[in-house]
């Protein structure tokens, strides 16, 4: 990871995206509606990740950014440089009367292999890195009662120590219009993402409940 010293500078205004979601058609401004609630999760390219929940009844929106980094308001081609320290992520807006944020996790565990650290198959940079960025003490709990749960079963079947970054969310930055549903506009565009095919356990206590 770059060190703060090190870091791009970036700016101080941010993209703004005028067109609504290709899926929902809602507005990408950020602005959430009453009595849904917020994920965000990185897990390599996020054209591919954000389709792993766009596609998933229970999903009312989703838009992929950067978080988890230095450098404010950065563009793509700065966060490819591995200078800004942001992880490719998606914002993933559900409506907990459907599913919970432990289903998020769970789903989010199994889309992925989250024990290859910087790179997600054959994408490879810190921007691809496996991360879940809480926003509260709950879903920080309960993100990790489902990591250590799928810790072991991964090791049962051979697989190394999960690399996941769990940690509080810091700003979120919007990317591109064009990266925006980019598997939706461009439906035979690259998707390098895939998980181990392992199940996560579900039913687990913790602070909160993932049910």
């Amino acid at each position: 990871m770059v060190p703060p010293e090190q870091a791009l500078p970036g700016r101080d205004t941010g993209l703004v995206v005028g067109r609504p979601h290709l899926v929902f058609a809602t507005a990408l401004d950020g602005i959430v509606p009453d009595a849904t609630r917020t994920a965000f999760v990185a897990m390599g390219c996020f054209w591919g990740a954000e389709r792993v929940f766009y596609d998933w009844p229970g999903v009312v929106s989703t838009a992929v950014g950067y978080q988890g980094g230095v450098t404010p308001n950065p563009t793509y081609e700065e966060v490819c440089t591995g200078r800004t320290g942001h992880a490719e992520t998606v914002r993933v807006t559900f409506d907990p009367s459907r599913i919970s944020y432990g289903d998020v996790v769970r789903r989010f565990f199994e889309s992925h292999d989250p024990t290859q650290g910087f790179r997600q198959g054959a994408d490879v940079g810190t921007q691809y890195r496996s991360a879940i960025f809480w926003l509260d003490e709950q879903q920080a709990a309960i993100a990790a009662t489902v990591r250590d749960a799928y810790q072991r079963v991964l090791g049962e079947r051979g697989y190394g120590s999960i690399t996941t970054e769990i940690t509080a969310a810091g700003p979120f930055y919007l990317a591109e219009e064009y990266h925006q549903q980019y598997l939706v506009a461009n439906p035979y565009g690259y998707c390098g993402l895939g998980g181990t095919g392992i199940s996560c356990p579900v039913g687990l206590a913790t602070p909160g409940t993932v049910s």
